[in-house]
């Protein structure tokens, strides 16, 4: 079956099921919300420090492994997720037929070439779960790719404190990028996910064994094991979600223009009758502001 196919039947079910009772469905407490936003940017600190590391020439492998030494270098023994590190038009996913074609490979880096970073380190049992795009030389497409998610950013929260649901939201941004230009990578994701909840974490802390990079799985055998038992589906904000809004989300609006693929990836804090980011002093918002300044 084409993973196309799978994609669309997958998000429907995810909908029909996303209308079942979840215990991540409720109001987060202060000690939750600082709990995530130490996991956040610590997730953020390791990007950000390995980006400084990167040379032309480097693979997606080095990088990744790179990352996780970072986060284990710091304390973290679970992930929801391996480190991902997308060079170039791999940022795009074009042509992908297999979800192993997801992980990162050999593919090297070169100087113009934009890149993302994903990693999603557990932190004394909360989620950081974090996205960064970036690139070793100024870059117009990026640039400008960058500008259009930040304008997204600020839209983002109204959408959720409104009256849409979640599928409405899913599609009103699929549908204003392509209006301007761009395309949905997001759409090619593992049930075309626009994101997903996070939640404090119950797992033991115990290392598994980590097998090699490049064969891990899309999450971690610690991740899988979490999300099957905390009732995967109405965990995630597929095209057909059905279920409430209210909680922490990691939203990563992921799209791309010519060879070029660009995201980010944060935690939103949806209340009963308004919704915000987790944190203001993400790179990203910082990258702007500096921006600004110069000119």
């Amino acid at each position: 079956m084409p993973v196309e196919t799978k994609r669309g039947i997958l998000s429907k079910l995810s909908g029909k099921i996303s209308r079942y009772h979840s215990e991540s469905v409720h109001l987060p407490t202060e000690e939750e919300k600082q709990g995530f936003l130490k996991a956040q940017r610590l997730a953020y600190q390791c990007v950000t420090e390995i980006e400084k590391e990167l040379r032309e020439g480097w693979t997606e492998i080095q990088a990744a492994k790179r990352m996780d030494e970072f986060l284990r270098d710091h304390g973290v023994k679970v992930f929801l997720h391996r480190p991902f590190a997308w060079f170039g038009e791999h940022a795009r996913f074009d042509g992908y037929k297999r979800y192993t074609q997801f992980h990162p490979g050999k593919k090297r880096l070169m100087p113009d070439e934009p890149f993302i970073l994903d990693v999603s380190p557990v932190v004394e049992g909360y989620i950081g779960d974090i996205g960064y795009s970036s690139c070793l030389r100024p870059n117009a497409e990026l640039d400008a790719g960058m500008k259009y998610l930040l304008k997204l950013r600020e839209e983002i929260p109204k959408y959720f404190s409104s009256s849409m649901s979640s599928r409405d939201i899913w599609w009103k941004i699929d549908r204003d990028a392509k209006e301007n230009g761009f395309d949905n990578v997001h759409s090619l994701y593992p049930f075309a996910v626009l994101g997903h909840r996070v939640y404090k974490v119950h797992l033991p802390q115990i290392s598994f064994p980590l097998l090699p990079i490049s064969f891990a799985s899309w999450f971690s055998l610690q991740g899988s094991i979490e999300f099957l038992s905390h009732k995967v589906l109405p965990e995630l904000l597929t095209p057909d979600h059905e279920g409430d809004k209210t909680g922490l989300w990691a939203i990563e609006p992921h799209f791309g223009r010519g060879k070029v693929g660009f995201k980010f990836e944060e935690i939103l804090v949806v209340e009963k009758d308004r919704a915000y980011w987790l944190d203001e002093e993400v790179p990203h918002i910082k990258r702007a502001r500096k921006l600004q300044e110069v000119r």
